[in-house]
């Protein structure tokens, strides 16, 4: 361990670090050293060693609100992820005292995961930085009664995984996420939602800025026709069937009405059976440019950490994907977003 550049001077230790490493995570960020960073200072061992380094450089800023907003801070952060570091938005929360806002430190799981992510794709291109998208995620739940609803299994697992993906790539991430039970992912902007009528209102609105938009929760496509405004009791008779409703197809209008020039719109087909010719027809029904198909069930695709798929493009592309991790396949079709995104 190295804390000043006076240790080992014979060794050269405010080269040598940044030199030999794979990747530097600063964790926490401060503003002071942002802005430090941001000029080329090189007064202690952490600076000189960010001047040194040749590989990835991951900051998880943490500091008070008003800090972090200040245009000084802002105008820091563009300029580092201009030189191709990666700097997540903090998280919003308790700060120190009774302060709450944006500004706390991301929980240490979630920058170990785009840390990860960086180590594994190493020193490429920040190819979705200048690039906003929107990532969904979860499952939607319909109410029946106060203490019911019909939903469905998805964890978010693979949504989640995306948007550190694309936080990885230098893209602005916007999360909409339905009942998932995760740390929100470092460095996204995460709106929570229950209803497929609530995503449905989310996703239009956040879409308006994105240059890229996957739908990958898995959205009730029916909701009971009437909710009980109270639970609903077990009684001798046999219960009253319950009526369903369609929900919104928020794919297809999203596909079908783009509010942005260029938008390339994923997504998602979980199938149990005939998963490529369903795939196929979902994604001419869709008018999506790529469609992800997976096959589920027998401990494959909701709640799991791997994940396999094919992605079929609108261009009749077809790319299979074996079985990894979630974060594997995530980078995949990250690829196929960024190779149709208008240069």
């Amino acid at each position: 361990m190295q804390t000043d550049v006076w240790s080992d001077v014979h060794e050269v230790p405010h080269v040598r670090l940044g030199q030999s490493a794979d990747l530097v995570v600063v964790a926490p960020a401060t503003a002071d050293l942002l802005a430090r960073a941001a000029i080329g200072r090189s007064d202690d061992l952490l600076t000189a060693t960010l001047l040194t380094a040749r590989c990835p450089v991951l900051y998880a800023p943490a500091m008070h609100t008003e800090m972090w907003e200040h245009p000084a801070t802002q105008a820091n952060i563009e300029t580092l992820r201009g030189r191709g570091a990666v700097v997540l938005d903090p998280a919003v929360g308790r700060l120190t005292g009774a302060d709450s806002g944006p500004g706390r430190l991301p929980e240490p799981a979630e920058i170990f995961a785009v840390a990860r992510t960086l180590l594994d794709r190493g020193a490429l291109p920040l190819d979705l930085a200048g690039r906003h998208v929107l990532v969904t995620a979860g499952g939607t739940r319909e109410p029946l009664d106060p203490v019911r609803f019909l939903g469905n299994r998805s964890s978010g697992r693979q949504g989640y995984a995306l948007a550190r993906a694309a936080i990885a790539r230098g893209a602005e991430v916007t999360v909409v996420a339905a009942n998932v039970a995760l740390p929100d992912p470092a460095g996204a902007k995460v709106i929570r939602v229950g209803t497929a009528g609530e995503m449905r209102d989310a996703v239009r609105a956040a879409a308006i800025s994105a240059d890229a938009v996957i739908m990958v929760a898995a959205v009730a496509d029916f909701r009971p026709a009437t909710a009980s405004q109270t639970k609903i009791k077990k009684t001798g008779a046999d219960p009253e069937p319950i009526a369903l409703v369609r929900n919104p197809d928020i794919l297809a209008e999203l596909a079908h009405d783009r509010p942005r020039p260029g938008q390339v719109v994923v997504g998602f087909a979980a199938e149990t059976d005939d998963v490529l010719a369903n795939g196929r027809a979902k994604l001419a029904a869709k008018g999506a440019d790529l469609l992800v198909v997976n096959e589920v069930g027998d401990g494959r695709g909701f709640g799991t950490t791997d994940n396999a798929a094919t992605l079929l493009g609108a261009d009749g592309s077809v790319v299979d994907v074996p079985m990894g991790s979630k974060d594997r396949l995530a980078d995949a079709i990250w690829d196929a977003v960024v190779a149709r995104l208008p240069r």
